[in-house]
C-alpha cells in the first residue's frame, strides 16, 4: 500500500508551532473504537486530523504539540506493547519504539496519560483541541485543568485560553502538499480503475450489490484497504436518491446505472461518479439528459482557478443544467428567472461540489465573513452535476421520468487553472459505449 512518507509529519508539525508560539499547545485524539454488535468492532478508522499531524493509526492515543518542551514538542501516548493482546488485536508500536518510528520526541504509555499531561501542560496560555469532538477528551481537559489550578500558589499555571482546533489544522489540511497530491493522485488512479471494472461488469438482470461487490475487489487489489465511503450503486430510478446505500435491487435491461464510489488509500479518499446504461448503450432520452449534465460539467471545470469565489463552478453548472431543462419544456421562463427562483430544485438540489482529502467531505471554509472563499493552488475539490427526474411527475413525458445522471470527477487546483485527477474512468457516451461493448 501506498503511504506518505514519514518526513511529511514533522513539517508539518513544524509549520503548525510556527503558528502557535511557544506559550500554546495542541491536543489531538486518534478515537477509540466502536462496537458494531455484540463483541464486535468496526474496522477502526483514525482521525483525520490526529493522522495529520501524527501519521499513526492506532486507537486509543492522544498527542500534543507543545513548542517549548525541555523533551521536544511532539509527545504521544499509546497503547503499551503487551505480546498476549497482540496475538489476539494485532500489532503495537507502544511508547518505546514510537519516537523513532514517528519522529516523536517522546512517548508515554496511555495509563499515564492523567499522570504526565498537567506536567505537559503547565505554562501554556492557549490550548487548543477539538472541543465537543469527543466528550472524552472534554472531560479529560477539565480534569487536567482542575489538577493545574489546584497547584497554583505552587507556581504551576493552568491554560488560560481554551480554543478549538479547527481552525488552525484545517486551514493546513485544505491545501495539499506535494506529497498529498500524489497520494491523491495514486488513489484517483485506482478509483477509475475500479470504475472501468463495474462498467465492464454490467450486464442486464445483475444486481446492484454485484457491481458493488466489483468495486470493493478491485479497491482491495490495488491496495486501498476499504471504501472511502459507502459506495452508492444506483440502478433505475434509485438513482434519484442522492445518498441510495442500500444497494439490494435487481437492474433491469435499458436502465442506467449510478456508481458513486472511491477508494480510501492511507486515509486519503477519492470521490468518484459515473453514470452508464446497464446493456451498454444510451437511450435517446438517456442521451440527452446525459449530455447536458456532461456539458454543466465541463463548464464547470473550465471556470476553475485560483482567485476565483469557490461558488463560481456552481453557477457555471447550474446555468448549463437550467438551460437544458427549459429545452427541454421542464421549466419555462429565463434562466436567470429559474435560477432567481430556485424551480430547478427539483430536478438539482445539491450544490455541485466539497472539498476532498482526508475525508470525503473534507475539511475547509467555504464562506468568510458570508463571502465565499476564493480558490487557491493546492486546493482538491470535486465537480458533481447532476439531474435527477422525479418518476411520478405527470408533468414529466414518460420515458424522462426515474432517470437520474451525476458525473463527477477530483480536480486539483494548480497555479495555471486546475487539473482533472479522475479522466481515466470513462464519461463521454461515447467512451462508455465503446467500454462496455468491449465485454461482449
Amino acid at each position: 500500500m501506498k503511504r506518505l512518507d514519514i518526513s511529511e509529519y514533522p513539517k508539518r508539525r513544524q509549520e503548525l508551532m510556527d503558528k502557535l508560539g511557544s506559550d500554546s499547545a495542541i491536543i489531538l485524539a486518534s478515537g477509540r473504537e466502536s462496537i458494531r454488535n455484540a463483541d464486535t468492532h468496526y474496522r477502526f478508522r483514525v482521525d483525520s486530523d490526529f493522522y495529520y499531524l501524527t501519521g499513526f493509526k492506532e486507537p486509543d492515543a492522544i498527542f500534543i504539540l507543545r513548542p517549548g518542551l525541555d523533551c521536544g514538542a511532539s509527545v504521544l501516548f499509546c497503547l503499551p506493547r503487551d505480546p498476549a493482546m497482540e496475538q489476539w488485536v494485532g500489532r503495537r508500536i507502544g511508547p518505546d519504539r514510537a519516537p523513532a518510528e514517528l519522529n516523536m520526541a517522546a512517548a508515554f504509555p496511555i495509563d499515564q496519560l492523567d499522570n504526565e499531561m498537567p506536567k505537559l501542560l503547565d505554562g501554556v496560555e492557549n490550548l487548543y483541541f477539538p472541543i465537543g469532538r469527543y466528550e472524552w477528551l472534554d472531560e479529560a481537559v477539565g480534569r487536567w485543568q482542575r489538577t493545574l489550578k489546584a497547584q497554583e500558589r505552587k507556581g504551576v499555571k493552568a491554560p488560560v485560553n481554551w480554543s478549538d482546533v479547527d481552525q488552525y489544522v484545517h486551514d493546513m489540511r485544505c491545501i495539499k502538499s506535494h506529497a498529498e497530491f500524489e497520494q491523491m493522485w495514486a488513489v484517483a488512479e485506482i478509483t477509475a480503475h475500479a470504475h472501468r471494472c463495474a462498467m465492464k461488469a454490467a450486464i442486464p438482470d445483475c444486481w446492484e450489490y454485484q457491481l458493488e461487490g466489483v468495486l470493493i475487489s478491485e479497491f482491495v487489489k490495488q491496495g486501498c484497504p476499504a471504501p472511502a465511503y459507502p459506495s452508492i450503486v444506483a440502478g433505475g430510478a434509485n438513482a434519484c436518491i442522492l445518498h441510495y446505500i442500500e444497494n439490494n435491487q435487481q437492474i433491469k435491461d435499458g436502465d442506467l446505472v449510478l456508481i458513486d464510489a472511491g477508494g480510501e488509500l492511507d486515509c486519503y479518499a477519492a470521490d468518484v461518479t459515473r453514470t452508464f446504461p446497464v446493456n451498454g448503450k444510451f437511450s435517446q432520452p438517456q442521451k440527452t439528459l446525459y449530455e447536458i449534465v456532461l456539458k454543466a460539467q465541463e463548464a464547470a471545470i473550465d471556470t476553475i482557478k485560483p482567485g476565483v469565489p469557490f461558488d463560481t463552478f456552481h453557477n457555471a453548472a447550474l446555468e448549463v443544467l437550467v438551460e437544458g431543462l427549459i429545452e427541454l419544456g421542464f421549466l419555462n421562463g429565463s434562466v436567470a428567472q429559474n435560477i432567481k427562483d430556485g424551480t430547478y430544485k427539483q430536478f438539482y438540489m445539491h450544490r455541485t461540489g466539497h472539498y476532498l482529502g482526508m475525508d470525503v467531505h473534507d475539511v475547509g471554509r467555504y464562506k468568510s465573513n458570508k463571502n465565499w472563499v476564493k480558490l487557491k493552488a493546492g486546493m482538491m475539490i470535486t465537480v458533481e452535476p447532476g439531474l435527477y427526474i422525479p418518476e411520478n411527475d405527470p408533468n414529466i413525458p414518460l420515458e424522462y421520468r426515474g432517470i437520474g445522471i451525476r458525473i463527477e470527477d477530483d480536480v486539483v487546483v494548480t497555479e495555471q487553472g486546475c487539473t482533472v485527477l479522475t479522466n481515466a474512468a470513462p464519461k463521454t457516451v461515447v467512451e462508455i459505449e465503446e467500454l462496455m461493448a468491449m465485454t461482449v
